[in-house]
């Protein structure tokens, strides 16, 4: 599965970045593929121990800040591995003008 999730420190200003970053240290250290952009986090792997990850990141943030909040999509799709990867470069290829069919 891939989980693109946002965790969000409320409560402690307007400047997150030193919060987002708590939880992005977490994704980092589960050796699990990982993506960060402006806007979410994404991590791929098995359902318990992606869950597990988003869970210890909301937690790395909920430790320093006073309310939390979480936004998570799923893209649950059993034996496709490295969907993170594949998924773009099929996006990429038909920007590029090749139509071929994919599994994507």
């Amino acid at each position: 599965m891939i989980v693109a999730f946002s965790v969000t420190p409320l409560g402690v200003g307007e400047d997150v970045g030193e919060y987002v970053a708590d939880a992005v240290r977490v994704v980092r250290a589960s050796g699990l593929p990982h993506r960060t952009d402006a806007m979410f986090t994404s991590i791929e792997g098995e359902w318990d121990e992606v869950m597990d990850v988003v869970r210890r990141a909301v937690a790395a943030v909920e430790a320093r800040a006073p309310r939390v909040s979480l936004v998570l999509k799923a893209d649950i799709r059993p034996g496709v591995t490295d969907g993170l990867t594949t998924k773009v470069a099929t996006v990429e290829r038909h920007l590029a003008g090749d139509p071929a069919p994919s599994a994507d």
